[in-house]
């Protein structure tokens, strides 16, 4: 059984990103051409994922990668052209069944400036009191982001790690600290980033009690270190977390949806509830109830309690890791929730600012995944959709509440031109051919490029030319970089020229019945190929003469 992963992608300067979502993947292939991708795995299912993509331009394959997790496989396609949007991800402008977009986190990387400056002083005022910080906010049971300790260990390590969508391994040293303000990757949050001494924390991981700090310099045993948390980072993931926390226990009081997992993504959170479906009415009533619970100033307390205090029993939990020792840690949202939680979390519900649910799809096992926004994330929202609208008003010459309906007027009227532009090269093609095979002096060869050509183009030029006693060679494409070639004629003569036309315009093909077509990669060698094929035709009438 055969189906299509869903897929996200994100349209960068120098990369297009495409998510495969298929969870606990297995026999991952990623095959990556110049023009096109196959991508195919296994699910948790064994049922097999396969997805074809042409591409929507060229892509260097020795230039991209893949990266595989437990809920997608990523893949890193570098631009043949950089600096140049990609519209769309495929050259079908119909977008098929299979290719789900992800529109907030793709968007048109060469208009954002513009349309920031397009920004109303209503949105800008926002922003900017957004990120007046101030005093930050009590970090639970932590008061200060600066932190003084010492070094327990050091040793040689090294941490597998993606730059520009380029694997690498980093070489370096993991710390353990007599104690840290850094906190560890787990509960489904990630992990913080600092400094240590000024030098940069990359990774922290939990090894049992201890958490693992990876650096590129080593520290002396013994000698003492200061510690300072990345702040933005930080308080993004609290009100991230915090947020998870109030949305999984208004869920379950409104409608008994239980949460079974979350995670937190740098886009974006999801929360997985254990439920086949959820309303659009019931995602507005949840977020309407969470909502006013923030603007009620509930404060979040942080409780902590021994292994085998009662009280324990009456929080929610999926229970304790096994490698778990010491006091256990309650998230006590007051009157609310309280949770056993690792995580770091805001002392008040009003330090969440506002939380927006984008909305749900069908998770795995009969669940629902739940998406959302919260604090800061959703004021960035507000502002990239923002400029997003005003850069759409400014291209469509409509109000917002018309573009919709002015993209697919767009849209039906591109389609149409499409197709009569189809017909004419058609057209044209037959009208080629016809003065070709009428002209007083029949040549041997015909040789013919045209940029706004296609495979059906050069086809119908063939056809009617015919390829018994004429030796065809046709490209369509952009002269100065790379499209499509085909050379026709006899038998004999193609099989033997074939292999050589594709390996002077570096590019592939494959031949059949007299034919031999693929892609080109440099359409300006045209000449050279056009003169091997002269010189071939001549060889030949001097044989037979």
């Amino acid at each position: 059984m055969r189906q299509h992963a869903k897929t996200l992608w994100f349209d960068r300067t120098k990369y297009v990103h495409l998510e495969f979502c298929v969870e606990e993947s297995k026999d991952v292939k990623v095959d990556i051409e110049d023009d096109r991708m196959v991508f195919s795995c296994k699910n948790e299912d064994g049922i097999e994922m396969y997805n074809e993509i042409m591409l929507y331009d060229l892509v260097q394959p020795k230039d991209s990668r893949e990266r595989r997790s437990d809920r997608s496989i990523t893949c890193f396609l570098r631009k043949r052209k950089e600096k140049v949007p990609w519209p769309r991800l495929t050259k079908d402008t119909n977008k098929p069944a299979w290719l789900s977009v992800d529109f907030d986190n793709w968007r048109d990387w060469a208009g954002e400036e513009e349309g920031e400056m397009a920004k109303t002083e209503e949105y800008l005022d926002i922003i900017n009191k957004a990120g007046e910080k101030g005093p930050p906010p009590t970090m639970d049971d932590l008061d200060d982001l600066d932190y003084t300790t010492t070094v327990v260990s050091c040793g040689p390590a090294e941490l597998k790690s993606d730059v520009n969508g380029k694997k690498e391994t980093l070489r370096g040293f993991n710390v353990i600290l007599k104690d840290t303000l850094l906190f560890p990757e787990g509960g489904g949050q990630p992990d913080d980033r600092g400094l240590m001494n000024d030098i940069p924390v990359l990774r922290v991981t939990r090894q049992g009690p201890d958490a693992i700090h990876f650096v590129r310099t080593p520290l002396e045993l013994g000698s003492e270190v200061h510690i300072q948390v990345d702040w933005v980072r930080r308080f993004d993931h609290m009100q991230q977390h915090s947020g998870q926390h109030l949305i999984t226990a208004i869920a379950d009081l409104m409608y008994g949806f239980k949460t079974t997992s979350w995670e937190l993504g740098r886009q974006r959170s999801v929360i997985e509830l254990d439920t086949p479906s959820v309303t659009a009415e019931q995602v507005a009533a949840i977020e309407a109830q969470v909502n006013e619970k923030i603007r009620q100033h509930v404060p979040v307390h942080v409780r902590v309690y021994s292994v085998d205090d009662p009280e324990i029993e009456q929080v929610r939990s999926r229970g304790l890791p096994d490698d778990h020792t010491g006091p256990v840690r309650i998230i006590d949202i007051e009157g609310i929730d309280a949770n056993m939680c690792c995580g770091t979390h805001v002392s008040n519900l009003s330090d969440l600012q506002v939380i927006k649910l984008l909305g749900t799809e069908k998770g795995k096992k009969n669940k629902t995944n739940l998406t959302f926004l919260a604090g800061n994330r959703m004021l960035n929202y507000v502002g990239r959709s923002h400029a997003t609208e005003k850069a759409l008003t400014s291209l469509l010459k409509t109000g917002p509440e018309e573009h919709v309906e002015a993209v697919d007027k767009l849209q039906k009227s591109t389609k149409l031109l499409q197709k009569n532009n189809l017909n004419l090269l058609r057209d044209l093609a037959v009208l080629i051919a016809q003065n070709f095979k009428s002209g007083a002096e029949k040549s041997q060869i015909f040789c013919l490029h045209r940029k706004d050509g296609d495979n059906e183009f050069m086809n119908i030029i063939v056809n009617e030319i015919g390829t018994e006693e004429t030796l065809i060679f046709l490209t369509v494409g952009d002269e100065k970089a790379a499209g499509l070639f085909l050379l026709a004629g006899p038998t004999d003569m193609v099989e033997k020229l074939g292999p050589r036309v594709a390996e002077l315009l570096e590019g592939k093909g494959a031949g059949k019945r007299g034919r031999y077509q693929g892609k080109a990669n440099k359409m300006s060698r045209r000449a050279e190929v056009e003169e091997l094929l002269q010189q071939s035709v001549k060889e030949l009438s001097t044989k037979e003469e």
